[in-house]
């Protein structure tokens, strides 16, 4: 049997500012919205990788800061080609006010990365 990863789900308090961001930095492309009467919304945000993130919010959301150090999904990474990217993007994120979590450099494991945080907090590395 074959298989494979769909799409990673993340919930936003915010659904409208999480999918400009992603747009914007990461050049996601977006579907149309979908909502239920449920209280349930979401888009899905492809890349050009052809990788899927479904962003949902509900009425029924109870928000929870990121904490690094807990079990679960740590982060999210892109990759932007080459470490001059890297550098560029991330300086373009700080200029714009997000948290530069660590600026770009080589990491114990061979990549060159910076760690930003989304506009919810979530962690998003940015490799080469």
């Amino acid at each position: 049997m074959k298989t494979k990863v769909t799409h990673i789900g993340i919930y936003t308090p915010d659904l409208e500012r999480l999918k400009d961001f992603y747009i914007k930095y990461f050049d996601a492309k977006c579907n149309d919205k979908y909502v239920n009467s449920k209280g349930f919304s979401s888009y899905f945000l492809t890349f050009d990788s052809d990788v899927r993130v479904e962003i949902m919010a509900n009425t029924k959301l109870e928000y929870h800061k990121f904490v690094d150090l807990e079990s679960g999904m740590n982060h999210l990474a892109f990759s932007v080609g080459t470490k001059e990217n890297v550098i560029a993007l991330t300086k373009q994120l700080e200029d714009d006010g997000y948290e530069i979590v660590s600026q770009p450099r080589t990491t114990g494991d061979g990549y060159f990365e910076s760690k930003i945080s989304d506009p919810d907090g979530n962690s998003i590395e940015i490799t080469e």
